[in-house]
């Protein structure tokens, strides 16, 4: 397939310049992408814009990962109805640094003749002089202009208003594309569609100064059938760095994707070809409780973030979860699998002093020894997994799964761990 089939194909065209994928199928194109550094890791949320760079890398065209280490201390209104809590220069640096790593996974930066470029654009928004910058790019712009484009007009209608430090980031923005443009020859930029208005001003400034032509292609923004926010969970957002987002974690988000979301995730965030994306929605109509899609966009997707090691250890703990035996993993699965459970110490003495009830009472499954006899005898208690019927038993060291856990679980969701500590 050409680019624009490509991306056609796969659901990630929401709109373009006129001629913007011609260009791209006439010859090797340098295209940019900008990334906020608001935090020291990207998130999920970030993964169509880097797979369309990728895409279009493999594609022969050269990308630009642009970091804002510039801009992210102004705040992009765009999709914001509130005004950004503003970062301080080494809180934006220090988040800039993170990027780097993660963008590989995606990108080749050593690939000839089209290998990827990372900048930032502090390196020149920071020197720039505001009387410099009003003479030579604010003159290019009609306050009627800008007042014209959606993210700002929707802040106007808002309660808030807009102030006039994030009302001057469309000019940053367009003059990011123009120097982009002069020191690389770059001729597109991407972004969500909510970026419409940036893109396009940066083209005119393009045009402006420079005398050339430049393009925009925007990405559709990625929602869940649900109506809720892509990448957001209850735990809160879905980070691409494993010490944000365990590996664990980030392969649990895919694998429970709702079965109207599946297809459209496989085609943007997979490299899989359309056969066997269509075979995967047809198994999907088919059999959706087999959740065949799911478990494969949860594999390619945490493949590519993580790697295999990071995958396999994910793939097991959700055995785990999902119905495996708990005395046949590893500490370190069981704890992968239980790490947002509540957790209580205990001394391996202590611990073989207590029946059953005693140890419902210490881990704060249950509230009082009587709850606990009460749940035990309705056989509503499991420990290890295993449904408990005696809630005198003793326990002994045969309870401790890799000689220092016990899983505790009252009714489906309620779960407990007894870590034994040496010394306690």
């Amino acid at each position: 397939m050409t680019i624009a089939d490509e991306f056609t194909w796969r659901g990630m065209l929401y709109d373009a310049t006129d001629g913007a994928l011609a260009l791209c199928a006439q010859e090797p194109v340098t295209v940019y992408v900008g990334f906020d550094p608001t935090a020291s890791s990207l998130h999920v949320g970030s993964l169509l814009p880097i797979m369309a760079l990728a895409r279009l890398q493999r594609a022969g065209h050269r990308p630009i990962a642009l970091v804002g280490g510039g801009t992210g201390l102004i705040g992009d209104p765009s999709g914001k109805s509130t005004e950004r809590t503003l970062l301080s220069v080494d809180d934006v640096d220090a988040n800039v640094r993170g990027m780097r790593a993660q963008l590989e996974r995606f990108l080749d930066f050593d690939r000839q003749p089209n290998g990827a470029v990372m900048v930032n654009n502090a390196d020149w928004l920071r020197s720039v002089g505001l009387l410099e910058f009003l003479r030579d790019t604010g003159k290019h712009f009609t306050v009627n202009y800008m007042l014209a484009k959606e993210s700002v007009k929707r802040r106007l209608g808002g309660d808030e208003g807009i102030s006039v430090t994030e009302f001057s980031y469309l000019l940053l923005q367009a003059y990011d594309y123009l120097v982009l443009h002069q020191r690389y020859g770059c001729r597109l930029q991407m972004g969500g569609s909510d970026q419409w208005g940036n893109i396009t001003a940066g083209c005119d400034l393009i045009r402006k100064v420079a005398g050339g032509r430049a393009h925009g292609l925007v990405l559709p923004l990625v929602t869940t059938a649900a109506g809720t926010k892509f990448g957001k969970t209850e735990a809160g957002t879905v980070w691409l760095d494993p010490a944000r987002t365990s590996p664990f974690r980030f392969y649990q988000f895919w694998f429970t994707v709702d079965d109207r979301d599946v297809v459209r995730y496989l085609k943007f965030f997979t490299w899989l070809p359309p056969e066997a994306i269509d075979a995967l929605a047809e198994a999907t109509e088919r059999q959706p409780g087999a959740r065949e899609a799911q478990r494969v966009l949860a594999r390619e997707v945490t493949r590519l973030v993580h790697g295999d090691d990071e995958l396999q250890r994910a793939e097991r703990a959700s055995a785990v979860l999902f119905g495996g035996s708990l005395r046949s993993a590893s500490v370190d699965d069981l704890l992968l699998v239980f790490d947002d459970v509540p957790s209580t110490e205990v001394s391996r003495a202590a611990l073989l002093t207590m029946n059953v009830a005693a140890a419902l009472v210490h881990a704060g499954t249950c509230a009082s020894k009587g709850e606990a006899v009460r749940l035990v005898r309705q056989g509503g208690v499991s420990i290890n997994g295993e449904r408990e019927t005696d809630e005198r038993r003793a326990l002994t060291t045969d309870d401790l799964l890799g000689a220092s856990l016990i899983v505790l679980q009252k009714g489906a969701r309620d779960r407990r761990l007894l870590r034994v500590v040496e010394g306690l």
